[in-house]
């Protein structure tokens, strides 16, 4: 993704970028950029988003309206409470390795389903039925760690599962990994609260200040 002088854009102009908008969503005052026939046309040749975001399928998290977007800008991944598999990983190596993205999100969310469906099943020792099951499962490592560390809050357990998500796609994705190394592209942990739309972040991995 290339900035407005040319450059490539780094990782703290992205970041930058995404929470200004997120900023205009929370007062009442969205841009709605890069959404008209204008954009269609001249993004229809090819792709450039300026971040990957993998965030959780909840239908109040809508990427590109939170954080006041429009074509072309983000390449999107989500799933329920926002677990990763080898599809998963695949797009988000697309995004960065073949799309140039300097900017991985993993956004989570206050009063998400997954978690909280996650808590009562380690707390009762129950599991739920179809696939639901391996969307549990994979939550269960980052409850398991909130427990053990003394959370009782919801939002402690989001947080938790937020930095759990971004360390396993650091220690799953080489080439993840390496571009955070060579400083093209940086991971960060987002929440959001449903209240009043704010993302706040978690974590973060190779962003320089």
């Amino acid at each position: 993704m290339r900035g407005m002088n040319g450059d490539r854009m780094t990782p703290r102009a992205a970041l930058d970028l995404l929470m200004a908008g997120n900023q205009r969503f929370i007062s009442g005052g969205p841009e709605h950029p890069n959404q008209d026939a204008a954009r269609r046309a001249a993004i229809a040749p090819e792709q450039n988003p300026f971040a990957v975001l993998f965030g959780c399928s909840d239908s109040r998290l809508a990427a590109e309206i939170i954080f006041d977007r429009g074509l072309g800008d983000l390449f999107v991944i989500r799933t329920a409470g926002h677990v990763m598999g080898p599809e998963v990983l695949g797009s988000v190596e697309y995004g960065v390795d073949l799309l140039g993205a300097p900017l991985v999100v993993v956004l989570g969310h206050d009063a998400c389903g997954a978690v909280a469906a996650t808590r009562t099943a380690v707390a009762e020792g129950t599991s739920a039925g179809g696939y639901v099951r391996d969307v549990i499962e994979k939550v269960t490592p980052s409850v398991l760690a909130a427990r053990a560390a003394g959370y009782t809050d919801n939002s402690d357990y989001i947080d938790v599962h937020i930095q759990h998500t971004v360390d396993l796609l650091l220690e799953r994705s080489r080439v993840v990994a390496e571009a955070v190394a060579a400083g093209r592209t940086a991971v960060v942990g987002l929440s959001y609260r449903l209240a009043d739309g704010a993302a706040h972040l978690v974590t973060t991995r190779g962003l320089d200040d």
